[in-house]
């Protein structure tokens, strides 16, 4: 690919990640962000998205990341649950509890990418807490046990984010309360960490 190409594309890549992120802060529902909206805004053929990433949810998904990373640089607390010198068990819950309030207090974003993680979930995504539990079993289950945990935990917390209105309406948790939050993750995980 000539060197020219090459530009062009991370171009129209990073136009078609600002249009998206611009677009996620305006809009009230997710919905709305389609890739026509996102195309248009970026000043690019709507090809572009499924050519730079696949799918108009993997594009959403990588403003998400951005946002993630955002926050993380902003206000450390995911990274400083993660190596903190609390017990393994209590850096789980605040590694979870971070994330989910992240997630709820971008609901937009949540919406958009939720499905798409919980249905194409690979690598280290939301896996974030695997280290942690490796270390709260300490041998007792292996690391295949330990990753399927983590994988359980994060996609059971995730669409607890993505069904949160209708978790309250149903069960009367209101995640969107810090104390509920807390001992609604607090709960969950120690349900798999016993």
């Amino acid at each position: 690919m000539a060197e020219k190409q090459k530009r062009d594309i991370t171009a129209t890549r990073e136009a078609l990640l600002r249009a998206a992120k611009e677009l996620m802060t305006q809009c009230s529902d997710s919905d709305e962000v389609t890739s026509r909206a996102v195309a248009a805004r970026a000043g690019v053929n709507l090809a572009m998205i499924n050519y730079c990433f696949g799918s108009r949810e993997v594009l959403l998904y990588e403003v998400f990341k951005q946002l993630l990373e955002d926050a993380q640089n902003a206000s450390p607390e995911l990274a400083r649950a993660v190596c903190s010198e609390l017990v393994p068990r209590e850096r789980v819950i605040l590694v979870h509890y971070n994330m989910m309030r992240l997630m709820l207090s971008h609901f937009n974003y949540s919406k958009a990418i939720t499905r798409y993680i919980l249905l194409n979930r690979t690598g280290g995504v939301g896996m974030e807490s695997l280290p942690c539990i490796i270390e709260h079993f300490a041998g007792r289950k292996t690391e295949d046990e330990c990753r399927l945990i983590s994988f359980e935990l994060s996609s059971l917390h995730e669409l607890a984010v993505l069904r949160h209105e209708e978790l309250k309406a149903a069960c009367g948790l209101d995640l969107t309360d810090d104390k509920v939050l807390k001992d609604y993750v607090r709960t969950t995980t120690e349900r798999y960490l016993d």
